[in-house]
């Protein structure tokens, strides 16, 4: 039996927020793939320096208790488990000549390790 969520953008103010800049290259690396049945998965891990590491990931699979959230098209998915993790966070994708890649903003973390690769 499945429990899975499905909500939008809009009515994710609780949940994990996708920023526009970071859905188009969410949409443009799925493009890139050739696949429609992807979704961008975000989970919290153990490990790390401090605990808990984010992870991110294109993936098909539907696991019990996932909440499904759509962005302008885009699809990110959050397991049951790292949703209390990530309640409030923002996904963004920077690109900038000393740093590319995809942020993200949480309120939940109470700090982070030095070089920013996990969090507590």
């Amino acid at each position: 039996m499945s429990t899975e969520t499905t909500t939008s953008g809009a009515e994710a103010a609780t949940g994990v927020t996708l920023t526009e800049t970071a859905s188009e290259k969410v949409a443009a690396l799925l493009a890139q793939e050739g696949r429609d049945d992807l979704a961008l998965r975000i989970a919290v891990q153990p490990g790390g320096c401090s605990g808990l590491r984010y992870q991110l990931f294109f993936d098909e699979r539907s696991l019990d208790g996932d909440t499904r959230i759509d962005f302008n098209g885009v699809t990110v998915v959050v397991d049951r488990m790292s949703g209390p993790y990530l309640g409030g966070a923002t996904i963004d994708f920077v690109d900038q000549i000393d740093k590319q890649g995809f942020t993200i903003d949480n309120p939940n973390a109470t700090g982070s390790c030095a070089c920013g690769d996990s969090f507590h």
